[in-house]
């Protein structure tokens, strides 16, 4: 068999396995997220791998505590995110109207990479690690990975 044809016919393989079959992986979405030029603020954009609008994200400027909104394509709130201030360690709470979804602990030490632990509220907990300079994070849940977040 010549090697063309082996892997066109690996890529077949890998296509039926890929949301096409039982027990197959529907494809990852994948978001882009952009900062606003002229902000006050931290203003992001969050478009799909299209480049269509799906999440705005709005930071308060000039507060006691960091607070984030994420509002939908059309500005309607979805959730916000507040850093609780008098902690030994870094704690956000992300709450969707008014009720605690997930709070967000940041481990003690971490001299390179960060490492988080965010407690969901209907689940197990979801484990973050990355690196600090390059951007580049990891979401586990229970071992397995569920999101990659990169700066590429």
């Amino acid at each position: 068999m010549s090697p063309l044809r082996r892997r066109q016919g690996r890529q077949g393989q890998r296509g039926r396995s890929r949301g096409r079959g039982p027990g197959a992986r529907a494809a990852p979405t994948r978001y882009r997220m952009r900062e606003r030029l002229l902000s006050f603020g931290d203003d992001f954009v969050i478009e799909t791998g299209a480049g269509v609008p799906a999440f705005r994200v709005d930071g308060e400027a000039l507060r006691v505590r960091n607070t984030i909104r994420i509002r939908d394509s059309r500005g309607r709130p979805l959730y916000r995110v507040q850093e609780r201030v008098v902690r030994l360690r870094e704690t956000m709470v992300i709450e969707r109207n008014g009720r605690r979804v997930a709070s967000i602990d940041r481990a003690l030490v971490t001299p390179v990479r960060d490492r988080f632990t965010v407690q969901v509220a209907d689940g197990p907990p979801l484990h973050v690690r990355g690196n600090v300079f390059d951007h580049e994070y990891t979401i586990t849940r229970e071992g397995a990975r569920v999101a990659t977040v990169s700066k590429r």
